[in-house]
């Protein structure tokens, strides 16, 4: 065998001694496959004399993070530490600068600097992986870059946070509102103690960015990922859904847009309803599902375990297989000189279902008014459910339109702003086409 690979690990929380743990018990199936062994020469975090559960003895420990980029016995830098920025961003620009590979499971730096990385990977004939960052064990990165990679790909979307996709199938199997399964998400460690970032969309829109830019050869655009969370659903929401015949996913989506050979890029994440025929509404707990299709390929699903420490230290593994094999390549699928930058796609003309729910004053005439907005706004009902009233004197009203333009939703919700016939924001989900 050749000569081992080594590596400089970043981060020892949960993930990092995960690969720790996967590098040991696996090491010769690891080499065999490999075609050298791995090993790890050197690691750092921030508190030495933390219990972590595994012998770090036969590691030298760095006190300094930076001294990993230059060390002269490290061929590869892991980084497990995140943040979008700081000491994360000045270790991979440090790594890559002197020639050595970075690997990471860090989503949110890809996603805001991911372009500027991988120019400076190419620039020093090294490589930069980022596998983990992107539905954990799923080998969703090299199965888009690689597998597909003969493919057009017009449309990428799926199940991309597990923490909103538990909470949303717990809702629907319990039948409890969002905030009485958040905590219980917080005390089974499914949700983190502030979880801002799964719940409100951010952590699954830094994964779709990537996404869209590995499918359709386009430049990084987060900041044009426009992403709404779960905090809003009710479990009426849950209920109503599944009695229309679907249930309730937060999706991330993205496709190619546009008309007269003009492509635009469209990017979202937001709940939808997704149909009971459609596999992602079958996707159940912290699980994370992707949908690629291909021109010639078909619909490609990928699922399985988007987070937790054994499928992310899978995946970081498996990136340290491929440099070990010398499959390095461009890291988002070509050169990144051959990247598009891709205007954003307005979404006011997308057509569509869409789901409205409305809590209203139960008086007379009130559903004559939404109607009325409605129909003045050239939108029309395909089906309709209202509940009893309550004790407070509101019912609920949840309808399911038409296909229709989305300009045709906000003139209806602009035109019924002022009314005092509606107690509080009404929730809008689009309905995922099958």
């Amino acid at each position: 065998m050749s000569s081992p690979l080594r590596i400089a690990l970043a981060g020892l929380g949960t993930v990092g001694t995960g690969v720790i743990q996967l590098i040991q018990e696996n090491r010769a199936l690891i080499a065999r496959r490999a075609g050298r062994p791995i090993e790890i020469v050197a690691v750092t975090a921030r508190d030495r004399s933390k219990n972590r559960g595994v012998d770090l003895s036969s590691y030298r420990w760095v006190d300094d993070m930076g001294e990993l980029a230059t060390a002269s016995d490290v061929d590869v830098v892991v980084e497990l530490v995140g943040g979008s920025d700081g000491p994360a961003l000045t270790l991979a620009r440090e790594t890559l600068s002197s020639a050595r590979a970075f690997v990471t499971a860090n989503k949110a730096m890809i996603a805001h600097h991911g372009a500027e990385l991988a120019q400076l990977a190419e620039s020093k004939n090294t490589a930069l992986k980022f596998e983990a960052a992107v539905a954990g064990g799923i080998p969703v990165i090299q199965g888009l870059r690689d597998g597909a990679a003969a493919n057009r790909i017009d449309r990428v979307y799926g199940i991309l946070n597990g923490t909103c996709n538990f909470i949303l199938s717990t809702m629907e199997k319990e039948g409890l509102d969002f905030t009485d399964v958040l905590s219980d998400a917080q005390a089974k460690g499914f949700a983190e103690a502030d979880p801002s970032f799964d719940i409100d969309g951010i952590d699954a829109a830094h994964k779709l960015a990537i996404l869209a830019s590995l499918s359709f050869g386009s430049e990084i655009d987060f900041g044009g990922v426009e992403a709404r969370g779960i905090r809003k659903i009710l479990a009426a929401d849950i209920a109503q859904a599944k009695a229309l015949g679907y249930r309730i996913r937060l999706i991330g989506l993205a496709e190619i847009d546009g008309e007269n050979g003009k492509s635009e890029i469209f990017q979202r994440v937001q709940p939808c309803l997704v149909p009971l025929a459609h596999p992602l509404a079958h996707v159940t707990g912290a699980t994370n599902a992707v949908v690629a299709e291909g021109n010639f390929s078909g619909r490609l699903l990928f699922q399985g375990a988007g987070a937790g420490d054994r499928p992310t230290a899978s995946a970081v593994v498996a990136d340290l297989v491929d440099i070990a094999r010398k499959e390095t390549g461009p890291a988002f699928s070509m050169p990144s000189s051959e990247l598009e930058r891709l205007p954003r796609a307005a979404s006011a003309h997308r057509v569509g279902k869409t789901y409205i729910r409305m809590i209203v004053a139960d008086r007379v005439g009130v559903l004559a008014e939404i109607t009325a907005a409605m129909r003045d706004a050239g939108l029309s009902i395909e089906s309709l459910i209202q509940t009893e009233t309550s004790d407070d004197g509101s019912a609920l009203i949840a309808m399911v339109t038409h296909a229709g333009p989305e300009q045709a939703i906000n003139d209806t919700l602009n035109t019924l702003a002022t009314s005092d016939s509606l107690m509080g924001e009404p929730m809008v989900m689009h309905i995922l086409g099958e």
